[in-house]
């Protein structure tokens, strides 16, 4: 039980450090290929220690839920981040729930999060909760059936389990099923995070934004909350995909040595990640929001086929 609850610290500290850290160079690497100089790496660290030190303004038309949402992201978002091996298997929280219980615990924050965005009853905050919602209702079907996918060639819907079978027949990960779903995934990562070509995390202009909408009425501690929740819920996808569909070099023993070099490795394997969704973001515009259901939709087909085939071919 002590070796649990070390554990549970230990990778709630990895999340609460490492999230903000993947987020700054994103935002770096990003400003670099357009030219830019761009905010360093670190900013981020920076911008949550400002947001924290800053008093709230609360509107008058606030309920609870406008309060308790900030807290609800952030908690949903580390308790979905135990579910997930990172460095280590198995997770500190694999016994407690597998996949569909991660799912269901990144569904409850995005239900506090859009209903957060509508207890002011700002136009803005509406708008954006409606486009969560609706975009949320294809996002969510094509990341079970892409985790599926892996599920059924591993026979067991723990990740940790997952991340274990996949690791003993590498080659498995390179047929087309599992490229189809890592592909359905990796545009699912893209929606739930709001990057281009869904969302542009970088604007406030009313006809695009998402994601910032429904965080438009928050300041201080509450905007801290959210925005370090969202950075954790990024980190917990992208750990997802590196250690789901690509989990080679994971350690398996708790000695120092084996920490040491799964630890690099998966460091390694988030900067690949995250180079790939920067340059995703760079050579891409933004879709008209009436044209993102599309790319959903081919998100969706593409884990339909990839799952279609796991059990024809299997």
């Amino acid at each position: 039980m002590t070796a649990t609850l070390v554990f549970i610290l230990l990778q709630t500290l990895l999340l609460l450090a490492l999230a903000p850290l993947i987020t700054g160079v994103i935002k770096h690497w990003k400003a670099r290929l357009q030219n830019r100089r761009g905010p360093r790496p670190w900013q981020f660290y920076f911008d949550l220690l400002k947001y924290l030190r800053k008093d709230m303004v609360v509107s008058e038309h606030a309920s609870w839920i406008f309060t308790a949402a900030p807290r609800v992201v952030f908690i949903t978002s580390l308790v979905a981040g135990l579910m997930v091996p990172m460095a280590l298997v198995p997770a500190p929280l694999s016994r407690f729930g597998d996949a569909l219980a991660l799912i269901g615990v990144l569904a409850l924050g995005r239900f506090f999060l859009a209903l957060a965005g509508l207890d002011t009853a700002t136009t803005f905050g509406g708008m954006g909760s409606s486009r969560e919602v609706t975009l949320s209702a294809i996002a969510e079907p094509a990341l079970l059936l892409a985790v599926f996918t892996v599920a059924i060639t591993t026979g067991s819907t723990d990740l940790s389990h997952m991340s274990l079978g996949t690791q003993a027949d590498v080659w498995k990960m390179l047929d087309p099923a599992h490229v189809m779903a890592f592909a359905a995934l990796f545009i699912v990562l893209l929606t739930e995070t709001g990057r281009i070509p869904v969302d542009n995390p970088a604007t406030h202009l009313e006809l695009t934004m998402i994601h910032e909408a429904m965080i438009l009425e928050y300041s201080g501690r509450q905007l801290a909350l959210m925005e370090w929740g969202a950075s954790i819920k990024q980190l917990v996808l992208m750990s997802l995909l590196v250690n789901v569909f690509f989990p080679p070099g994971i350690a398996i023993e708790a000695t120092p040595a084996a920490l040491a070099a799964g630890g690099l490795l998966y460091l390694g394997k988030l900067l690949g990640l995250a180079l790939a969704v920067v340059v995703v973001e760079t050579t891409n515009a933004k879709l008209r929001l009436f044209r993102v259901p599309d790319l959903l939709s081919a998100a969706f087909a593409l884990a339909t086929l990839a799952l279609l085939s796991t059990f024809l071919f299997q």
